[in-house]
């Protein structure tokens, strides 16, 4: 079992949503040294599962955001692109259901197995839906992820965008089943069919909840 270290590694700020909001903050407060007893224990349980993952220092910025408990994924058996800092909790929800029901939803359904999840990114500082005057998204806490597509290992990829209501009905009942896990395993969780902000992408959080939409 691979086990991570805690190193002092440096935030990496990715956008989650290509022009989706302001820009980064530009002044960071200055960082915690120690992770905390509960982000001790997250770190142990993303071990326990057998991920791979890289702990981050806590970071404030301006305008609310934060990276606090966050860790980046290295590693969770299933390629995925774009990810940032992540609060652990979110990291273990994810990594468990990327491994666990996106596999099994993916060999009911398409009888074939996921190589790579797409992702818009996680940490973005920037309002819900990047609309100025609204309250902050769990963007801005690291505390959300977006996930965009999907490429097979027979070759197919299937994305969001283009198959959510696509001419494939295996391929819409997989779609469907992932998204209807993310709302048993998250707190939140949105897609096309909550307004047209998702109409590309699978929203999850760990948020103000349960909903699900």
């Amino acid at each position: 079992m691979r086990r991570s270290g805690i190193v002092a590694a440096s935030l990496l700020l990715s956008s989650c949503i290509p022009s989706s909001g302001p820009r980064p903050p530009t002044r960071e407060q200055r960082p915690s040294a120690e992770p905390n007893a509960a982000t001790r224990q997250c770190y142990a349980d993303l071990s326990n599962q057998h991920f791979l993952f890289r702990p981050l220092v806590d970071r404030t910025f301006d305008n609310g955001c934060s990276a606090l408990g966050a860790v980046q994924l290295i590693d969770i058996g299933t390629p995925v692109t774009n990810l940032g800092a992540m609060t652990c909790p979110l990291a273990d929800r994810f990594g468990q259901w990327v491994r666990d029901s996106v596999q099994s939803a993916a060999k009911a359904w398409l009888r074939s197995r996921v190589v790579k999840v797409e992702s818009f990114g996680t940490y973005a500082c920037r309002p819900v839906n990047g609309e100025p005057g609204k309250k902050l998204s769990e963007h801005g806490r690291s505390n959300a992820v977006d996930i965009s597509g999907f490429q097979l290992a027979d070759g197919r990829r299937i994305t969001i965008l283009a198959d959510w209501n696509g001419p494939d009905e295996d391929v819409r009942h997989f779609l469907r089943a992932i998204h209807d896990s993310g709302c048993r395993r998250f707190q939140v969780v949105l897609g096309p069919d909550a307004n047209a902000f998702h109409r590309n992408h699978l929203h999850m959080d760990l948020g103000n909840g349960p909903y699900c939409r």
